[in-house]
């Protein structure tokens, strides 16, 4: 299965329809957002797939956002979730305050978090530790977002080729 992992998004629209753009490009059947996506407008782009979010800090219009994302069939609540995808077991969080009880736990295949902005990719334990980074790419010029091979356990990096916002 392959999935497409984005994070504080931020209300950049050029960036967040060439990510969803990118994925259905790529095959991906879902999309995890670890958070901040803001407004619901911005999370229009991702209505053709299946769509499963977690509020981020600076969501400030829960309500509209959530009935949003419920109208094209996709998901939004509150952080920590724990998700099952082709197989593989998921706890996705904004805010990474329980990063390190579901490191310690062994439980999940991948971790993901957001907010803080900066790309991670690495392994502890059984545990894929990931955060997309920031698809805004406001704070370091840089938008990403991930892809997630769950067959192959393989993660690919995206970056929207107009970086240096």
């Amino acid at each position: 299965m392959k999935i497409g992992l984005i994070s504080d998004t931020h209300d950049r629209m050029e960036v967040i329809k060439w990510f969803a753009l990118e994925f259905g490009r790529k095959g991906v059947e879902v999309i995890l957002h670890a958070g901040d996506i803001i407004a619901p407008f911005a999370a229009k782009p991702f209505s053709p797939f299946k769509f499963i979010a977690v509020f981020g800090n600076n969501c400030g219009e829960r309500l509209f956002l959530r009935d949003t994302i419920e109208k094209f069939g996709g998901e939004i609540r509150p952080g920590p979730i724990e998700i099952e995808l082709g197989g593989k077991k998921f706890f996705l969080m904004h805010e990474p305050f329980a990063l390190k009880a579901a490191t310690k736990s062994g439980e999940y295949d991948f971790i993901i978090y957001g907010h803080t902005h900066e790309l991670v990719k690495r392994r502890e334990g059984r545990s894929w530790i990931l955060n997309p980074g920031e698809a805004c790419g406001y704070l370091t010029g840089k938008a990403t977002a991930m892809l997630i091979n769950t067959e192959k356990e393989e993660i690919e990096i995206l970056e929207y080729p107009g970086n240096s916002s």
